[in-house]
């Protein structure tokens, strides 16, 4: 029971009242906000627009490079992870490096590319460190607090060991909706921000998964700046919004 209390307090509902029925009632769809680190560029904003709509979202971490030339796990962002973390939002692991799962090699690894081309062959363990390295920094950013045990390869590329292996150490992986891609890191000219937005208010359902990400360095025309109209939008059209469910907690070893 206390798990349904959490995820309804973590719903932002329109005209939600106090009463389990009620509050169901008045929502006709839950979606589901996940964002990816980044560049950075726009975490702020991101964070500012959240808490003006009262939504939560899922964060998925990673060590990425930022446009202030540090990394988004880096102690100049411990400020940024502690106040969304006392906002109530939750968070998973986007493996520390943000490499990508290239395929396994039939000897029980898989091959791991960082994003600087660096290619590591990584067996059960390694994915399990790779993956709990960003737990152990977040934990001491946040003064012990856990990671959700749920995982976000990126670019969503996953293979059947590093999947297999994550879900041993205790993460299960989350993918997206393929309408809740909202599209942030593709090109601004051929997709404008108003398509993208227009997109994702006629295609998401309810029970979808959306993902965006802090900043994206390639994007010209950032869509981070069309988070407070598409947030406004689906609330209009009667969706909640609500941080991953308990659904995708897992047993930790």
């Amino acid at each position: 029971m206390r798990r349904v209390a959490d995820w309804l307090r973590a719903c932002a509902c329109v005209g939600f009242v106090a009463g389990y029925g009620v509050a169901f009632a008045q929502c006709k769809g839950t979606l589901y906000l996940t964002i990816d680190t980044g560049s950075m560029a726009h975490a702020e904003s991101i964070a500012d627009t959240l808490a003006k709509h009262q939504i939560k979202a899922t964060f998925f971490l990673a060590n990425e490079k930022t446009v202030r030339g540090d990394y988004s796990l880096s102690p100049g962002w411990d400020a940024y992870w502690q106040k969304l973390a006392a906002a109530g939002h939750t968070f998973g692991t986007h493996t520390w490096h943000h490499g990508y799962f290239r395929g396994d090699t039939g000897d029980g690894r898989t091959r791991y590319v960082h994003m600087d081309k660096k290619t590591e062959m990584l067996d059960a363990a390694g994915v399990c460190a790779e993956l709990r390295r960003v737990e152990s920094r977040f934990r001491d950013i946040t003064g012990g607090k856990a990671l959700d045990p749920i995982w976000r390869a990126p670019g969503g590329r996953t293979t059947p060991m590093a999947l297999a292996a994550a879900k041993q150490c205790g993460y299960e992986h989350v993918h997206w909706a393929a309408a809740g891609f909202l599209g942030d890191e593709l090109s601004s000219e051929q997709y404008p921000n108003e398509r993208l937005v227009a997109q994702a208010l006629k295609n998401l359902r309810s029970g979808d998964i959306m993902v965006m990400h802090t900043g994206i360095w390639s994007r010209k025309v950032p869509f981070a700046l069309m988070l407070d109209p598409l947030l406004a939008g689906l609330k209009e059209r009667g969706f909640c919004f609500a941080t991953l469910p308990a659904k995708h907690e897992s047993v930790r070893q």
